[in-house]
């Protein structure tokens, strides 16, 4: 364990706080690289903070955020900008992608935080039909009218299960936390060239109407548990803290800034950018932040952060068993 030094800047500390000095090397928090992916609805005009797209190129519709342990890293965040419909797509749970040959099914959740007027997300059937009736709506064009649309706004999140039908429409720039497998099966593209998986999807999907999670609970001012029970959880925090921030054994944390900023480990924490944390971190959250923390597993984590202004469970922190950091990748931006 490494040793944390508060220091005094001349003529007193800033007015955010405290700073923090590591008094060796180690550092457990790892910025994670990004990467710019082509897709056909996706924007050819990006927000300033990601850079511009390739000229030349096809749209860019995502933004993955990776670490140096390829699959075998069990999550994904993503940023998704969308400009035109998304294919109406299923993604295999995790007992059909291992027999196809991949590590794992496909859980994700999505917190939309723009969404311009009459922006849409599909979720699910609007009632409960077969595989043969979702066979037939398939090969005669008329899925997308199965759908349930609903209008989507700044703000909400969704968790959807492997299996859920869904579809994303334009207008939409949204934080996505998924499982960690490229795995889809279209069922629907609105006539676009693009091949089409319907045996494999109508196989993987549950035709019947979107059943959400266990419901959002506020388990501590400021720390609100958005979903639970699945493949991942994840948690909102809105509070200012100072303290330190831990996993548990096989159970490394995604730290995704929103809006605001703060500190981990004395580098600047803030939006956009994706932060993998496999031992312990020193994280301070400024007044006004918003933070998604996610981590593999269904139960939450509940000394996920231990803020040291406050009475600090020393034994909480000390009996895990720390991980250890992946390769470290430079971000691509700050």
């Amino acid at each position: 364990m490494f040793t944390l030094t508060l220091y005094r800047r001349p003529g007193g500390f800033p007015a955010s706080g405290l700073g923090i000095i590591a008094k060796d090397d180690k550092v457990t928090a790892s910025r994670l690289a990004s990467r710019q992916v082509e897709k056909l609805w996706g924007r050819s005009e990006l927000p300033r903070s990601f850079g511009a797209a390739a000229a030349g190129g096809e749209p860019i519709g995502e933004i993955w955020f990776q670490d140096g342990r390829g699959p075998e890293s069990e999550l994904l965040v993503k940023y998704l900008l969308t400009c035109e419909k998304l294919s109406i797509q299923v993604h295999p749970g995790g007992e059909a992608a291992r027999a196809a040959g991949h590590r794992r099914g496909k859980d994700e959740a999505w917190l939309i935080l723009e969404a311009e007027p009459g922006a849409r997300i599909g979720l699910g059937l609007k009632k409960e039909i077969s595989p043969a009736e979702l066979r037939s709506a398939i090969e005669a064009g008329t899925l997308e009218a199965f759908v349930d649309w609903r209008e989507a706004k700044a703000g909400d999140f969704y968790y959807s299960p492997a299996g859920t039908i869904h579809a994303l429409g334009p207008g939409l720039t949204l934080v996505e936390i998924q499982e960690n497998v490229d795995l889809t099966y279209r069922l629907f593209d609105y006539g676009r060239e693009r091949e089409l998986q319907v045996e494999a999807g109508v196989k993987a999907a549950r035709p019947e109407p979107y059943r959400s999670a266990a419901p959002r609970r506020e388990i501590e001012p400021g720390r609100e548990i958005l979903a639970e029970g699945g493949a991942f959880v994840v948690e909102r925090w809105t509070r200012a803290a100072g303290g330190r921030l831990a996993g548990e054994v096989k159970r490394p944390v995604w730290l995704v800034p929103i809006r605001g900023s703060g500190l981990i480990d004395g580098q600047a924490l803030q939006p956009p950018s994706v932060w993998l944390v496999e031992d312990q971190s020193r994280v301070r959250l400024d007044p006004g932040s918003e933070m998604l923390f996610a981590y593999p597993g269904p139960g939450v984590i509940e000394a996920l952060f231990v803020d040291t202004r406050r009475s600090e469970p020393v034994g909480a922190i000390e009996e895990r068993r720390r991980y250890r950091p992946p390769v470290r990748l430079e971000p691509s931006f700050r």
